[in-house]
């Protein structure tokens, strides 16, 4: 005798008061897909016909996924088209899986496609809703920072020392030889093309004005930013985002920690004592490769590079690198953290997060580097 669970599924139709009754049994399950699919065929033609209908489960001996799946979706279907549908079982867990698995197939509107322009424009306006959500969230997090800085000011004690000391030596001291390394090139590169322009006009020695300038007040701190922004702030991004998807963020709330004096205050507190230091070791390593390319290719020894470099360059001049240092640190600091605590639960929000990190925090570098050109330029310094 075959068991019940391979009974065949069957439906019963009789005519209840001008509402159809249709009595289903059998197994109503993955294994009898063909004859379950026939069935929900049939079943819709009746159902098109009465306008109500009432499916009685009760003698469905088993229903599984694909069974629910496939009588919900009749349900719908013929719901959409006008006709009242009921399920009816006396067994509660056929109740509970057809709840479940409650997914309407609903059509999907076809998008109208505009002519190219509208769709620039609206690619515009979702790109100035997505900059302005941010601005917003930006301000509000910096709110949220300044008034972690303050907590810490006022209670010393919630400062953590070894972490602030731990990110200088991750930022500033494991960072200094590839920042080094990188503008001693670019100072060589731009000494070598200026020397080659100048030559035409006669003028190789006031390579030393543009390289020393150029590095001094711009090319260093610029260099600096950028490399940072992508080592260091795709790393805050990265730390945070991971202990936001593991919840130990939440598990310092349940401790009664602040996440923002924790993890955020230290991490930026260390890029705006790092950038400056960096910053000073990039002009200096991006002068010496200048001096160097100058005396290899425009004949100009190191004492004289030195003489007319300490005549060009005055205090100002060096100052203006480490003024924007930690502005921009405080930039690259807060846009990291930001995306930090915006990752979701999952590997691709995460890296996701960390991409539009380090590519926000270098527009941002370039822009900040634009309005303080502009500042100086109007107060002549």
């Amino acid at each position: 005798m075959a068991s019940l669970d391979s009974a065949e599924p069957q439906a019963v139709f009789r005519d209840d008061a001008g509402t159809l009754a249709v009595a289903l049994a059998g197994s109503w399950s993955a294994d009898r897909a063909p004859r379950i699919e026939a069935l929900v065929k049939e079943i819709g033609e009746r159902v098109a016909e009465a306008s109500r209908a009432t499916l009685d489960l009760s003698a469905v001996v088993r229903l599984d996924t694909l069974g629910a799946y496939v009588l919900s979706r009749l349900k719908a279907q013929r719901e959409e088209a006008g006709a009242a549908v009921e399920f009816v079982s006396s067994q509660p867990e056929h109740t509970v899986l057809l709840a479940e698995v409650d997914v309407h197939d609903c059509s999907v509107t076809p998008t109208t496609r505009h002519f190219g322009v509208v769709n620039v424009l609206v690619n515009i306006g979702k790109a100035v809703v997505r900059f302005g959500r941010d601005m917003v969230g930006g301000a509000m997090f910096l709110g949220e920072v300044v008034v972690g800085s303050l907590g810490v000011v006022l209670g010393p004690r919630k400062f953590r020392g070894p972490s602030l000391v731990n990110q200088i030596e991750l930022i500033a001291f494991n960072g200094a030889p590839i920042i080094a390394l990188i503008s001693f090139l670019v100072g060589c590169i731009v000494a070598q093309q200026g020397i080659f322009q100048l030559q035409q006009f006669g003028a190789t020695v006031f390579v030393v004005n543009l390289t020393g300038i150029l590095i001094l007040r711009e090319l260093s701190v610029l260099l600096t930013s950028i490399m940072i922004a992508g080592r260091s702030g795709s790393a805050f991004t990265a730390e945070i985002g991971s202990m936001k998807m593991r919840e130990e963020i939440d598990a310092l709330r349940v401790m009664g920690l602040d996440p923002i004096e924790v993890l955020i205050v230290p991490r930026i507190l260390a890029l705006i004592i790092s950038l400056p230091i960096l910053t000073f070791i990039s002009a200096m390593s991006g002068i010496i490769g200048a001096a160097l390319v100058t005396w290899l290719y425009g004949g100009i020894g190191i004492d004289t590079f030195l003489a007319r470099l300490q005549s060009v360059i005055t205090w100002k001049h060096f100052a203006v690198g480490l003024i924007k240092a930690p502005f921009m640190a405080f930039v690259i600091g807060l846009i990291a953290s930001i995306e930090g605590l915006a990752v979701k639960g999952s590997a691709e929000s995460l890296g996701r997060q960390v991409t539009a990190s380090v590519v926000k925090s270098i527009f941002m570098v370039i822009v900040v580097d634009g309005l303080f050109a502009m500042f100086f330029a109007s107060i002549a310094f």
